[in-house]
C-alpha cells in the first residue's frame, strides 16, 4: 500500500505539472494592416500603429503594408490565403479592390464596431463620429442596415470663393438659391461669372447636397438604390431643374475647360476673380496653392444653399474606408484597431501629418491650419452632412448613369453649353434608371 501511495503521487505530480516542466509560452498577437500609400502617404499610419500597440499593452504587434498599387499588391495574397486583417482603400480607389471584395461578398460585418467602446476612452466610435457618415451606402453597401465598411479620413464639399473679393464689394455669401441667383445677376453686371466647376465629375457631391434637401433623408436613400418611382417624384427633378438654372450662370469657358487637362484652368476663374464660386471639396486648396492670385486674395468656404430659408443646408463629404476581410484572421483584434482610429490620440496624430482629418464632431479642434480649420467647421456651423454614392448592383450592360461621363453627371456639360434641355436631361435619367433591378 505503502509503495502504491507514492506511485500515486509521482503520477499526480507530473499531472498537475510540477516538476522541472517549463510551462507553455503565449505567442503574441500579431494584426496585418495593409492600405494606400496615397496622398497622406504612411507618417500618420505608422505614430498611430505605435499608439495601438502602446495602448493596448500586451504585446501585441501591427505588421504593416503600404503601397501605391496596394491592389495589385494584395490581390495574389488574398487569393494564396494571406488575407490582412486590416484594410484602408476607399471604394473606388487605386485598382478597385474594396469595390471587387463588396461585389464578391468578401468584407466581414462590422455593426458592432459603431457600437464599440473607442480603444483607450469611455466613448463609443457612435458617440464620436459626425453624424452622416455612418449608415450610409459606403458603410453598407448592401442597403440591409449591415455595416461592412468604417469612414476614414473625410473631406467636406461645397463650395470656395474669395473672401477678400466679397469683403471688397459688400456682398454677403447667400444662404438660399433665391440669394444665389440675386447675386449672379449683380455679378453678371461687374462682369463676373456666378459659378464654375472643374469637371462634371464634382456634381456628384454637388447634386447629392441639392437632391437631400429637395427630397429628404429617406427619399434620397431611395434615390441612391435606384429606386424609380423616387426618381419620378416632382421633388426629385427640382435638382435637376437648380442645376439648369446655375447652368445659365456658369462660366462661358467652363466647359471647354471641364476635362483631366483643363480643370485647373476652371479653379483658377475664382482665384482671377472671373467667377464667384466653384465646387469642390477641402484638397482645393492645396491643389492651386502655387498658382498665381488676385490681390487679397483668401479662400471662403460654404455649404451648398437652400431651396426655402427654413429648409436644411446640406454639404456632401467624402470619405475612405477601412474594413476587416471575411477571410481575416484576428478579427476581434481588427475591430479594436478601428475603434482606436478614432481616439483622440489617433485624431491628433492623423491630423498633424497631411491633414488627415478624422470623420469625428470633435476633429477640428486637433487642426492647426486655421484656414483648414474653417473648412472642417462646416458641420458646426449648421450643415448636415451627407454621403455621396449609390447602392452596389449588379452593373448593366450599356448603361452608365454615375461616371463623370454617364448620364446623371455628365450630361452637365450639355446642359451648360444649351446642347440639351433639363427635361431631356432628366428623362434620359429616368430611363437609365429603369433599367437597374
Amino acid at each position: 500500500m505503502k509503495k502504491l501511495f507514492v506511485a500515486m503521487l509521482a503520477f499526480l505530480l507530473v499531472l498537475t505539472g510540477c516538476g522541472k516542466k517549463e510551462a507553455p509560452k503565449t505567442e503574441n498577437k500579431v494584426l496585418k494592416v495593409a492600405g494606400l500609400n496615397g496622398g497622406y502617404e504612411t507618417d500618420g499610419w505608422n505614430a498611430v500603429i505605435k499608439a495601438f500597440e502602446e495602448t493596448k499593452g500586451d504585446g501585441t504587434k501591427v505588421e504593416t503594408t503600404f503601397e501605391k498599387n496596394i491592389s495589385d499588391v494584395l490581390r495574389p495574397q488574398i487569393q494564396a490565403g494571406d488575407t490582412p486583417d486590416v484594410i484602408y482603400l476607399a471604394i473606388g480607389g487605386a485598382g478597385k479592390l474594396t469595390d471587387t471584395m463588396i461585389a464578391e461578398k468578401k468584407i466581414e460585418e462590422i455593426s458592432d464596431v459603431f457600437n464599440m467602446k473607442v480603444l483607450g476612452e469611455e466613448k463609443t466610435v457612435n458617440e464620436k463620429l459626425t453624424p452622416g457618415v455612418a449608415n450610409t451606402l459606403r458603410t453598407a453597401p448592401y442597403g440591409d442596415g449591415k455595416q461592412y465598411l468604417a469612414p476614414n479620413f473625410y473631406a467636406p464639399t461645397g463650395l470656395f470663393y474669395n473672401k477678400g473679393l466679397f469683403e471688397s464689394k459688400g456682398w454677403t455669401v447667400p444662404t438660399t438659391w433665391d440669394e444665389m441667383f440675386a447675386l449672379g445677376d449683380k455679378a453678371k453686371a461687374e462682369g463676373i461669372a456666378l459659378f464654375t466647376y472643374p469637371t462634371t465629375g464634382y456634381f456628384d457631391a454637388l447634386f447629392s447636397a441639392i437632391l437631400n434637401e429637395a427630397v429628404g433623408p429617406e427619399k434620397y436613400a431611395k434615390l441612391m438604390a435606384y429606386d424609380l418611382e423616387t426618381w419620378k417624384d416632382p421633388e426629385t427633378k427640382k435638382a435637376f431643374e437648380i442645376v439648369g438654372k446655375l447652368a445659365q450662370y456658369t462660366h462661358p469657358d467652363t466647359v471647354a475647360q471641364a476635362n483631366k487637362e483643363g480643370f485647373t484652368k476652371n479653379q483658377q476663374l475664382v482665384l482671377d476673380n472671373k467667377a464667384l464660386f466653384v465646387t469642390n471639396g477641402t484638397w482645393l486648396p492645396g491643389e492651386m496653392e502655387k498658382a498665381p492670385r488676385a490681390e487679397g486674395f483668401e479662400w471662403g468656404f460654404t455649404a451648398i444653399p437652400k431651396l426655402t430659408a427654413d429648409g436644411k443646408t446640406y454639404s456632401s463629404t467624402f470619405t475612405e474606408e477601412v474594413y476587416i476581410p471575411s477571410d481575416a484572421k484576428n478579427k476581434e483584434l481588427a475591430k479594436e484597431f478601428i475603434t482606436f482610429l478614432y481616439s483622440d490620440k489617433a485624431i491628433e496624430i492623423f491630423a498633424a501629418n497631411k491633414n488627415a482629418i478624422q470623420p469625428t464632431t470633435n476633429s477640428s479642434q486637433f487642426i492647426k491650419d486655421e484656414s483648414i480649420k474653417d473648412f472642417y467647421n462646416v458641420y458646426d456651423k449648421g450643415a448636415v452632412a451627407t454621403s455621396v454614392g449609390f447602392k452596389s448592383v449588379e452593373a448593366v450592360e450599356g448603361v452608365d448613369l454615375t461616371s463623370e461621363t454617364g448620364i446623371l453627371y455628365g450630361t452637365v456639360n450639355e446642359v451648360v453649353s444649351g446642347q440639351k434641355t433639363v427635361d431631356q436631361w432628366y428623362d434620359a435619367v429616368i430611363e437609365a434608371v429603369a433599367k437597374f433591378k
